[in-house]
């Protein structure tokens, strides 16, 4: 057994652990690191649901107040990226992934047009495929403005 110590009392880290204690302490650490595991997995294949992320429903992206004439901008829409653009014939809003590599597209402003970064291709605002290496054009999102919010039409999720 151990010596009492100063206040009387034998430590209780001079007691050896019991077979029940190291079950229980080694159960409680694979529990913990299941856990830890398969939280992130699960998440992944189960992705919250976010706001208009039914099919076909329109989700807000932004005011016209935070995207003047001649102003592009990339926004999630159902968990895909679109790029949203204040041309003078209206609001667009098409995919803001090339149809080459899958890159993400900017607005380019100086240039008036849509502008990939990986192959110096460019598409108009209607998607078409001004120059460079993309095969097909962009594909279009059917916009909606009420009030002064910006709506894009996400399509099936």
């Amino acid at each position: 057994m151990s010596e009492p110590n100063e206040s009387g009392q034998a430590g209780m880290l001079d007691q050896p652990v019991s077979r029940r204690g190291l079950f229980v302490l080694l159960g409680f650490a694979g529990l913990a690191t299941a856990a830890g595991v398969l939280t992130p997995i699960i998440a992944y294949i189960w992705p919250p649901k976010q706001e208009g992320d039914q099919a076909g429903e329109p989700v807000a992206v932004a005011s016209t107040l935070d995207l003047p004439p001649g102003k592009g901008q990339v926004y999630s829409v159902n968990n895909r990226p679109v790029i949203v653009i204040n041309t003078p014939e209206g609001i667009k809003a098409l995919s803001a992934v090339c149809t080459h590599l899958g890159c993400i597209v900017y607005w380019d402003e100086q240039r008036g047009a849509i502008a990939c970064p990986c192959h110096a291709a460019f598409f108009s605002t209607n998607g078409d495929v001004i120059s460079g290496p993309p095969p097909d054009p962009l594909p279009v999102y059917p916009v909606q403005v009420v009030g002064d919010q910006i709506y894009v039409e996400g399509g099936s999720s």
